[in-house]
């Protein structure tokens, strides 16, 4: 079918391919190197090696697009980290085109737009880097931002097609066409993904993040126990959730507040987002709003993220307000 957004959604499967084929060698090391972040988050080689090759890509084919990324290149100029960033100019000249370690360093800068524009991409390399070091579920997310509203959402997520029902591990949807998946092959045949029609919220099936850190698994538990939801949550990182509904493989993905003050990175979820959407299924935060893409780098009008098949939105929204109404009471 065609679409306004054909150049972009190939350019973004392409360098989405790209950057998950580096992530793939770099996982499959015994160690790989890493590097404690400010908030003491972890980054590896193939979170910059990721982003460096897809903001070129991007930049080769829309060079007045801004880009808003999760890492800079600051790190990697200091003495300490040279051998770092040897390994991250190896990977790249092995895997994807000869440059300078000047020139990748430019490539991951290149995500650093921080305000709202009009035209933006939003990406993060390695969604789910705690997942990736464990060998397990880590997202590369990708989704084209216009006017504020979401256009484009790419999620490749290596490891899903090992363990998901249909083997699928690139995800995709474009506004007003629908969501599809394939694998990372570039030859795989591609299908067109729906969310379930589940409406008893107790056979539902839900998901959440593995790190409590990241959503509050206590209140998730407490959701499940007043809809009957028996069955154990699926605890995986990253957007990989995201393809998991939209996929009809889950019912219900909640993030839930689990620190004040705290506001959702805009990469976090953007590309996920509209997938779920145009497979039908329901985004919104724990006011009932839709996710707000409007300002800059962060979701700074909203709290909290339900995700749903839609049939089953405002019986988990209920849910979800009137326990975490509870939980703050409590204090």
């Amino acid at each position: 079918m065609s679409h306004p957004y054909e150049d972009e959604l190939r350019v973004g499967l392409a360098v989405v391919r790209s950057a998950a084929r580096i992530c793939q060698v770099v996982q499959s090391a015994i160690t790989p190197e890493v590097l404690d972040k400010k908030d003491n988050s972890p980054v590896t080689v193939a979170d910059f090696a990721s982003q460096a090759v897809i903001c070129h890509g991007l930049s080769q084919s829309f060079p007045a697009d801004p880009i808003i990324a999760e890492e800079d290149s600051m790190a990697l100029h200091q003495e300490e980290n040279e051998g770092f960033l040897r390994e991250i100019h190896a990977l790249i000249n092995a895997h994807y085109q000869t440059a300078t370690q000047n020139e990748i360093c430019d490539w991951i800068d290149r995500g650093g737009s921080k305000e709202f524009a009009p035209r933006q991409w939003t990406l993060d390399p390695i969604d789910g880097t705690k997942g990736f070091l464990r060998k397990e579920q880590y997202a590369i997310s990708l989704a084209l931002i216009i006017d504020g509203q979401l256009k484009v959402g790419i999620l490749g997520c290596p490891n899903l097609g090992t363990t998901n029902d249909s083997g699928d591990s690139l995800y995709y949807a474009v506004a007003g066409v629908g969501a599809f998946a394939t694998q990372l092959n570039e030859s795989a045949e591609v299908r067109q993904i729906h969310v379930t029609k589940t409406t008893d919220s107790t056979a539902a099936r839900f998901c959440e993040s593995y790190e409590s850190g990241h959503s509050s698994h206590n209140e998730s538990a407490q959701i499940a126990s007043q809809l009957g939801i028996t069955a154990s949550p699926v605890r995986i990182d990253s957007q990989a959730k995201y393809a998991l509904v939209a996929g009809g493989e889950a019912d219900i993905y909640l993030r839930l507040p689990a620190k004040t003050g705290y506001f959702e990175k805009i990469w976090d979820h953007a590309g996920g987002v509209l997938i779920v959407q145009e497979a039908g299924g329901t985004v919104s935060d724990l006011q009932g709003k839709p996710l707000d893409f409007s300002k800059g780098r962060e979701l700074r009008e909203n709290r909290g993220v339900i995700v749903t098949n839609g049939a089953l939105h405002a019986t988990i929204l209920a849910a979800a307000q009137a326990v975490t109404a509870a939980s703050q009471a409590g204090g």
